[in-house]
This record gives C-alpha cells, structure tokens and sequence, in this order.
C-alpha cells in the first residue's frame, strides 16, 4: 500500500470536529457533505501521528473520515487507563481482534523491546494495514497473526462489513449464520492451542464484535493458569453473564470499565 499524503484527506481529518455544526445547516450542510465527498473518497487513508495519551507521538494510518479519535488518541479512555495500569516493560500482550492496531501500538510502546506483542486480526485488508503501521513505528517485537480466535482451530466463514459502514471494517466477525456477500473463509485458532508453541499472555485484550464466548470456550488452560490479565469487550448482555460467571469460576475478580468493558484479575 502506497503512503497515502493526500493533503485534502489531512485537512478533513484535522478540521472535521470543527465542521460538525456546519453541517446542520441547511443548504450549507449539504454542500460541505457533497464536496468532502468529491474531494476525498470513502477509501481515502493517511498518515497521522497520534496527538495526545499513552500513544502520543506515534503513527497510523487511518480514514480521514473516521479517524479523528484516533488521531487525538482518546478513544475508548477506560482502556487505555488499564493497559497504563497493568502493562509492563518485557510482558507479552496479546490484542484479539487488533482491527488497525491502535492498541496494539499504545501495546507496544508499553513492554518495550524486551516485551511481545502478538496481534490477531482476521481480515487481510485489516492485516495489512496493522503490518504497517507497527513497522512504520519500528515495532520489530510486535507481530501479526491474520487469523481468527475460536474455540477450536478450524476454518471459519469472515464477515468483511462494507467499508461505508465501517471503514476500517472494524465490525467484521465470525459468520455463524450462513454467508453474506463479503464473507471470505480464514484460518482460526485457539488460544490454548496458540501458546502450546508459543510464549502465553501476560495481558490480553479482546474485541471481537460478539464472538467472545467462543473465544474463552478455547481457553479453559489459559484460564486456569491464572497468570493472564484480560480487558474484553462484551457485545451483549448474555455474554456479559456468561464469561462473568466463567471467570469467576476460575477465580479471577472481575471489574467493570464502563458499560462495555471487563477486566478480570488473577487472584
């Protein structure tokens, strides 16, 4: 992928906060909506350092459209408080669903040279950005693994969602009801099979859009180490409930972080 420089794409994505009640009027709105939209493509990418927070300094490459947050570095603040908290120089940090890798990066930039990072993201369009944006940061200690997270190894069915929902297809995920038109087939491991050839978790970060349950399913010797911090997301209720209950009974104390978030802990 060429290094995207397009300079209208850098002043859409520095001056779009400030465009967002401009947009609410009439006639005007429309017409700023129509001529960003000529200008800069949905598709559009480029390189940013992130401006404030644990990853100041660094690069990503994202979409102009999307990517304010990331460029300010204040999405999802209850999370990168935690990985500040537990994240040490020499760990190994695993992101489960790293999507462009912001975390990743904050990750990386935590254990340091003498620690690992392992990110796993299923979709190769995905990969390939997260590929480069750690080398464009000289990660050589972080790695990529384009693959999925189940329960089992296998090879699963990947829902790719459409770039204008989601532009960096951040909502892709398991397929477990039958296909859709962007759905691709890739390889899926488990994470006790993982560290049976490679080094296990200190802190594990996982996001993948509601298949959760299957991912700690394939987990029972993680688990019961007790050695692994994880911070998940949860994406229903039910699985709140379900991996609470799980946790608990492999005697990790659970935390909430917010709505979405829980971080269980080794006791």
């Amino acid at each position: 992928m060429a290094e995207p420089g397009n300079r209208l794409a850098d002043l859409l994505l520095r001056f779009a906060p400030s465009l967002v009640g401009l947009r609410r009027v009439p006639v005007l709105g429309d017409f700023l909506s129509w001529t960003s939209r000529k200008l800069v493509p949905g598709d559009s990418l480029v390189w940013v350092r992130i401006q404030r927070g644990p990853s100041e300094g660094l690069w990503i490459c994202v979409n102009p459209r999307t990517g304010q947050d990331v460029r300010e570095g204040i999405g999802e603040p209850q999370v990168q408080k935690a990985l500040v908290e537990h994240v040490r120089p020499g760990m190994t940090f695993y992101d489960v669903g790293a999507n462009i890798g912001f975390f990743s990066l904050m990750a990386a930039r935590l254990v340091g040279p003498q620690g690992r990072v392992v990110s796993f993201e299923a979709d190769p369009e995905i990969a390939a950005r997260l590929r480069e944006n750690l080398a464009r940061n000289q990660f050589a200690h972080a790695q990529v693994e384009e693959k999925a997270v189940w329960s089992e190894p296998s090879v699963v069915s990947f829902a790719r969602v459409d770039p204008n929902a989601s532009p960096d297809r951040g909502l892709g995920h398991v397929a477990t009801n039958g296909s859709t038109a962007d759905t691709i087939t890739v390889e899926a491991v488990s994470l006790d099979q993982y560290v049976e050839s490679h080094s296990a978790p200190d802190f594990l970060k996982c996001d993948v859009e509601g298949a959760e349950l299957a991912v700690f399913q394939g987990a029972a010797k993680l688990l019961s180490g007790k050695q692994t911090i994880f911070l998940v997301e949860m994406h229903s209720p039910e699985n709140n409930r379900a991996l609470h209950d799980q946790f608990a009974g492999y005697g990790y104390r659970c935390q909430a972080l917010g709505e979405n978030h829980v971080l269980a802990l080794p006791q």
